[in-house]
């Protein structure tokens, strides 16, 4: 995809846009050609207004005031976006900041538009008005090229399905009698992985409880808006605890808070009987919390550096990665080899830099980072986000075998399948409060998603309705 927008230069081979053979530099040739990208990791400016994102970059087209606004509403209202213009793009959910960049680059006159695992952040009902959109551009005559390894979505949205594996395409079929087995075949070369735990390993020992947890921040305006609300809950060794919602309803403030990155007003944190409410985030880290962030190039990685500083980062203190004060390079080199060899990160060595890994191998580093210091406590913030299914059935089995080890894991994730698929116990937050619990064997991905959207409280319960 980056080659097709200009962000890469292939070594071989031809691109052909509307019969005619074309040589992209940069994106803005790729732009020229009528070709715009969604990217995985949205490309907005948070401080800005939805115009002001929109129109950047690309200010000679109508300008930056109301010529551009017009332009936009007209956009918005031709494919049903409901965009609008003079929101700050920070106050914005997933699925609408997913809105803005489709627009964007229809601003640009895209003629096709390349989606990057565009419903890995979405709740089963965002993907419908989603999938509705992407319609309404192909009747209009738009191209999409959707990526994807949501086989059902893929088959349910394309009219032909081209499948890549280790580069290379294996496959071209139809939607049309082909099932999401046989897909997961050609992608995988065996059948698609699925998360479910078998056996309940859940022991009677708290491991982390956290009570009362309290944040509150006040905004530009001097408006306070509650972050965290009153937050209670406690994990057992050997226990999963899911937490589901829409991004944006506290989820990274509550796993900030009890990494110890944010302060909350009120609420007390302890982690195996040990209070570490005034911790600091490494003794939290050296007492045994092992942290898989949710954005793995802000948080988790420093890109430009090898692999073997990488697996240094959060452990600086800790061996293999320190003896007597210092860091003992050599130790912390072979230690990156053993994890490269042992969580099956593909990389032609241990000196390249993190950002010439595929996303699925850079998660895979971070996983082994993370269980390589036996940590009582895992803090998995999607963890298997924008990885190809190889990579996430690899992290779903880290996960279960130090689950049975009586590791206790708090995982929060905008894969329904894999929240309920791994969670023992599962919880429900929206804006900064929990406000139901299910029991993950029974519940469904479209009642967990409307109980994500504020429709449902309480303890949701699977009904004979929900089918029909």
């Amino acid at each position: 995809m980056k080659i097709l927008y200009g962000m890469q230069q292939p070594d071989e081979g031809t691109i052909t846009v509307g019969g005619e053979q074309v040589t992209f530099h940069n994106p803005g040739d790729a732009i020229a050609r009528g070709i715009g990208m969604v990217h995985q990791h949205f490309m907005l400016a948070d401080n800005l207004t939805v115009l002001e994102n929109v129109v950047l970059g690309a200010e000679k087209l109508y300008g930056i005031g109301n010529k551009a606004r017009t332009k936009i509403k007209e956009i918005s209202d031709a494919y049903g976006l409901n965009v609008r213009p003079d929101v700050l793009v920070e106050e914005l959910g997933v699925a609408d900041r997913q809105r803005v960049e489709i627009l964007k680059v229809l601003y640009r006159g895209a003629k096709t538009l390349i989606l990057d695992e565009p419903t890995a952040v979405l709740v089963p009902q965002e993907v419908d008005a989603l999938f509705d959109n992407l319609r309404d551009l192909k009747s209009e005559g738009l191209t999409v090229i959707f990526i994807s390894h949501k086989l059902g979505e893929v088959l349910s949205v394309a009219d032909e399905i081209t499948v890549i594996r280790r580069g290379t395409t294996v496959g071209t079929v139809s939607p049309e009698g082909t099932t999401p087995k046989q897909l997961a075949e050609l992608m995988v070369g065996s059948e698609l992985p699925t998360p479910e735990t078998a056996e309940s390993t859940v022991t009677d020992v708290p491991m982390l409880t956290v009570e009362g947890l309290h944040l509150a921040q006040t905004d530009l305006e001097g408006i306070e808006r509650i972050i965290l609300d009153q937050i209670s809950f406690t994990i057992h060794k050997g226990e999963v605890l899911g937490i589901a919602g829409v991004e944006g309803n506290g989820q990274s403030e509550l796993v900030e808070a009890i990494m110890g990155m944010r302060h909350p007003d009120a609420g007390v944190v302890t982690l195996d009987g040990t209070d570490i409410s005034q911790t600091p985030t490494r003794d939290r880290r050296e007492a045994g919390i092992g942290y898989i962030p949710e954005d793995r190039h802000r948080h988790g990685l420093l890109l430009e550096a090898p692999l073997w500083e990488n697996r240094i980062l959060g452990h600086v203190t800790e061996r293999p990665n320190a003896r007597g004060g210092l860091i003992d390079i050599k130790a912390a080199r072979a230690d990156t080899e053993r994890i490269v060899q042992a969580y099956d990160v593909r990389t032609p060595g241990i000196d390249v830099t993190a950002a010439s890994l595929s996303g699925g191998n850079q998660q895979k580093l971070i996983v082994g980072r993370e269980m390589s210091h036996d940590p009582k406590l895992l803090i998995a913030a999607h963890p298997t986000r924008g990885v190809d299914v190889g990579a996430q059935a690899a992290i779903w089995d880290y996960i279960r075998e130090a689950r049975r080890e009586g590791l206790a894991v708090l995982l929060i994730s905008a894969d329904l399948d894999e929240l309920i698929g791994l969670s023992d116990t599962l919880r429900v937050m929206y804006r900064g409060r929990l406000v139901a619990d299910a029991d993950p064997a029974t519940i469904t991905p479209e009642e967990l998603g409307s109980a994500m959207t504020g429709a449902a409280t309480g303890h949701l319960e699977h009904t004979e309705d929900d089918e029909r």
